[in-house]
């Protein structure tokens, strides 16, 4: 029953039927693997472990298309592993039984098995941890393949046994030399303008899978002459790009429009915010995120931005799609030009740290209302100073616990209108410290 899971030990022989090109490309050794020098290079986790003779369990974790399948499978060919491929989506509990028992029985014979599982994130918590004790007494030797990140999506026993490897999207260089080895497998040069070509390059996305059945549609083309970028888009649809709503790609792209906003470039900025768009992103999340940034990174050093969000949702909400989208552009842009403060927002985490540690102190009796005469006896409201009998509008009483020392949380920075607010925040607290001296 193994065999059904075994895709390595046999090769298409002379008579097998018309093969795909990315099949017909697959390397036969490390050497031959375009990119990934961070991880198979001589000085590289993979070029180091084979030098010394000891491979661990690994996790593979990259976009498709980059290689995770057939660098597993060079690295049983190289430690003469048995190759064994499985994939998460289509194997159950019984498969991954049979999987195993063949697996010991290998290694009661002195043979070990390279156990390769795709999406191995599909698999759930308790199947994942059903490897364990495989990887542990040395049946099995993982090697996982996952696109989403392993942090939030694989057990952390089996992340302690396994190495994480990050396999990266192909460059442009990459896929050139990606074109020109199916050029001369197919002995023929793509009918493609230099521009062209480059175009086709980009519709792949660096995905090397991909480029390959690009390629295969291009080179059945009948054409007399090269064609041009225009000549290509008519024949070709761009790839859409890879983007997942509720995935790592959701969270990476949102991740990079705030930071772009943080960092005030507004160019890469509303790239961003075009890219999620591109990918589907519903527009009202944005909506809420943008405002968010506003809160968070802008405060009170431009108390507009805020009100620049609100209004450029409002508009989005008016219009629809795709005109209210332009208002959405509008508030990235306005913030990512703001000046920039976090003190409201480090003052309120701070504010919900003291209210942590002191939960349960009473507000200082002489700030307490009486509104009966047992309160009234109990000093409620006695000594409180109305500030606007106080000279200049501040009486500069105290207003924390009394068992509690007066912390300083707000501290207004030197950048927009918060300059304008220290001002008044160290003429207060110069105040209070004359009154209370």
């Amino acid at each position: 029953m193994a065999d059904l899971f075994d895709n390595g030990a046999n090769q298409p022989d002379a008579t097998s039927g018309p093969r795909p090109l990315a099949d017909r490309l697959r390397p036969q050794n490390l050497g031959d693997v375009i990119g990934q020098e961070q991880v198979i290079g001589p000085e590289a986790p993979l070029g180091v472990m084979l030098a010394a003779g000891v491979l661990s369990s690994l996790v593979f974790w990259g976009p498709p298309g980059v290689g995770k399948t057939t660098i597993a499978r060079l690295l049983a060919r190289e430690t003469e592993l048995h190759f064994v491929q499985i994939s998460a989506i289509f194997t159950g509990v019984a498969d991954l039984k049979k999987v195993f028992e063949a697996a010991k029985h290998r290694h009661a014979n002195g043979q070990g098995t390279l156990l390769f599982v795709d999406e191995i994130h599909r698999f759930n918590k308790a199947q994942q941890d059903g490897f364990l004790p495989f990887m542990e007494d040395g049946t099995i030797l993982l090697v996982g393949a996952t696109t989403e990140n392993p942090s939030f999506e694989l057990n952390a026993a089996l992340l302690s046994r396994a190495q994480v490897l990050v396999l990266e999207r192909l460059g442009l260089a990459d896929l050139e030399r990606l074109a020109q080895r199916a050029e001369k497998e197919l002995d023929r040069t793509l009918p493609l303008q230099g521009h062209a070509r480059e175009a086709l390059l980009e519709m792949a996305d660096g995905d090397g899978r991909a480029l390959l059945n690009l390629i295969e549609q291009v080179n059945a083309w009948k054409i007399d002459a090269p064609l041009d970028v225009d000549g290509l888009a008519k024949r070709l649809m761009r790839r859409a790009a890879k983007y997942d709503k509720s995935g790592d790609e959701h969270y990476n792209l949102i991740s990079a429009l705030h930071k772009s906003v943080r960092g005030s470039d507004p160019d890469a900025a509303l790239y961003w915010f075009a890219r999620m768009l591109e990918g589907g992103e519903d527009p009202r999340f944005l909506a809420r995120r943008i405002t968010r940034m506003a809160v968070e990174d802008i405060g009170l050093a431009d108390p507009q931005a805020q009100a620049q969000c609100l209004q450029s949702w409002e508009t989005y909400e008016r219009l629809g799609s795709p005109e209210g989208e332009l208002a959405l552009a509008q508030a990235v842009v306005y913030l990512a030009l703001a000046p920039k403060s976090n003190a409201t927002y480090v003052a309120y985490k701070a504010a919900r740290r003291e209210a942590k540690r002191f939960g349960s102190a009473m507000p200082p009796k002489h700030i307490l209302n009486a509104p009966t005469g047992l309160m009234a006896d109990q000093g409620y409201g006695e000594g409180y100073a109305y500030d606007h009998d106080a000279e200049g509008g501040f009486s500069g009483q105290n207003y924390f616990p009394e068992e509690m020392k007066r912390p300083v949380l707000y501290q207004p920075v030197e950048r927009g209108f918060e300059r304008e607010l220290k001002k008044r925040v160290d003429w207060f607290a110069k105040q209070r410290a004359q009154k209370n001296s």
